[in-house]
């Protein structure tokens, strides 16, 4: 009889705890956020949110309001659509809301490594030092050189004519682009004396290419690999790209270029000061470039198309483009060398800047998660206050509650160049219900999870533009050509994609 009452304990033990981790016996406390279990158990809206994340959370809002708490796959999300909360939650102590521990499963998962203790501080003292300031400009100048060996090379040749060049503007734009920021970061082919420079040269236009294809295979796969809901086919193939990465971008490899960017040997340097082995140095190296090329592609995409499907923004930016090229001794006409952009011309361009920021309010959208390590209370712009409970997540959607927020962006879905700036090239500012904003516009994040590579990715997509604008006409091939959807599946990690391309065509100005 013991023996049954034993097995009979330990059988009800199990099934309650269970339906605890189910999330059967939660119930919402007094002062807590709307609650939301969905009818599945464990799941509850996971596929409805994976489905159409903004969709969800604006049906969810409609019902609830600007706070309410989701079941989502074993965990409760309490999502803050109020921007008035933004600040408080940002600026709270990591003792308290903790970004870390939802960051360390996104690494390990989609990109096999472990994080240490120490990572982020390494991330943010090596980005301070190399991608701002003195060490941005030198980073741009490389930049710079890398984008007139892939851009320019047909001029040394001949074979570049004015005459119209076709191509699909997504994949030119993700493709020059990511091949520039990682011959710039990771290096380039070395070479002794001018006799080989050519030789080395086109070997870096052959690799970074190959490279470049193999990086849009694990792009497409990386939000369904994030989310771990990967078919069988699909996983195995995502640990062939990660294999790859991880030996092309070696420590071993790396080391034996030359230029490479001091950003990436400083952080290696700190890894392996810390014990790090080099194995997982190798995939801390994958990660740095999907981090620093994954969303800049994309969004020198959206900035062209938008300016090309807006002749009023395209002829504003290109003037200014043009006059700062002549205030810097380098008008571009017949026979002119090619351009050196500078940091400090860009500086001089507040109506691209100003573009570049309406692109991004309309098509960056970023989820922001925060683990919640103990009880906090959260105020509201109106008032209300909310208690988030210890070991849930807290997340923000900057995209829908500010960056699309008529209030805060009249007529939010039409592209306007010159939103972010004053008649005098000043920035403008942004209020809601008469308060003046702060955050209204995330598309780098916030706080202490805010990308610590912002400048130079924003320097990065202004330069190429500026040297496409500069340079070449450009023009849709179809006129009518309606802006694509994006692709709602990538919700959340960053710059949207389109769900075709689009072709336009290009030729020198002169």
């Amino acid at each position: 009889m013991a023996l049954w009452v034993i097995l009979l304990c330990t059988l009800t033990a199990s099934l309650l705890g269970g339906l605890y981790l189910l999330g059967s016996f939660r119930r919402r406390r007094p002062n807590e956020p709307p609650l939301e279990k969905g009818t599945i158990p464990w799941l509850g809206y996971a596929l409805d949110f994976r489905r159409d994340s903004s969709e969800f959370l604006k049906g969810m809002r409609r019902k609830h309001g600007d706070v309410f708490t989701v079941l989502l796959g074993g965990y409760y999300f309490t999502f803050v659509l109020d921007p008035f909360c933004f600040a408080a939650i940002v600026r709270e102590s990591r003792s308290k809301l903790d970004f870390k521990t939802f960051a360390r499963k996104l690494v390990l998962q989609a990109f096999g490594y472990q994080p240490i203790e120490a990572s982020h501080d390494i991330v943010h003292a090596s980005s301070v030092k190399h991608l701002m300031g003195d060490g941005l400009t030198v980073l741009l100048q490389a930049t710079m050189e890398n984008f007139q060996k892939l851009m320019l090379f047909h001029v040394s040749s001949g074979e570049e004519k004015r005459v119209w060049q076709e191509d699909s503007l997504f994949y030119y734009c993700y493709n020059i682009v990511f091949r520039a920021g990682y011959l710039a970061l990771y290096g380039t082919e070395p070479h002794h004396g001018a006799a080989s420079k050519e030789g080395a040269n086109e070997q870096d236009r052959i690799q970074s290419n190959r490279l470049f294809q193999e990086f849009r295979k694990y792009d497409r796969l990386f939000p369904r690999l994030a989310y771990a809901v990967l078919s069988p086919k699909d996983k195995r193939e995502a640990e062939r790209l990660k294999r790859l990465f991880w030996s092309v971008l070696s420590v071993k490899n790396c080391w034996q270029k030359d230029n490479i960017s001091g950003w990436i040997t400083d952080q290696d340097k700190l890894l392996a000061e810390n014990d790090v082995p080099e194995y997982m140095r190798d995939r801390f190296m994958f990660m740095l470039l999907w981090a620093s090329q994954g969303n800049t592609g994309p969004t020198a995409f959206w900035l062209l198309l938008y300016l090309m499907k807006h002749p009023e923004a395209m002829k504003a930016v290109r003037d200014e483009i043009d006059k700062v090229s002549r205030e810097s001794g380098q008008e571009v006409k017949p026979g002119s060398p090619p351009i050196n952009v500078t940091g400090d011309m860009l500086n001089l361009c507040p109506l691209l800047d100003s573009a570049l920021e309406e692109t991004l309010r309309l098509v960056a959208a970023p989820i922001l998660v925060r683990a919640v390590l103990q009880d906090i209370s959260l105020k509201t712009g109106s008032g209300t206050e909310y208690t988030l409970r210890k070991g849930d997540r807290v997340a923000l959607f900057p995209h829908l509650s500010v960056q699309m927020n008529p209030e805060i962006h009249p007529e939010p879905h039409r592209f306007k160049y010159d939103r972010f700036v004053n008649p005098d090239g000043t920035k403008k500012e942004f209020y809601s219900n008469g308060k003046r904003l702060k955050y209204f516009s995330m598309p780098w994040g916030a706080g202490v999870s805010i990308c610590p590579g912002r400048f130079f990715a924003s320097a990065e997509v202004k330069l190429f533009a500026f040297l496409m604008l500069s340079r070449y006409d450009l023009e849709l091939v179809n006129g009518e050509e309606e802006i694509p959807a994006i692709d709602i599946s990538r919700w959340g990690f960053g710059t949207m994609q389109p769900v075709r391309d689009v072709q336009f065509r290009y030729r020198l100005r002169f």
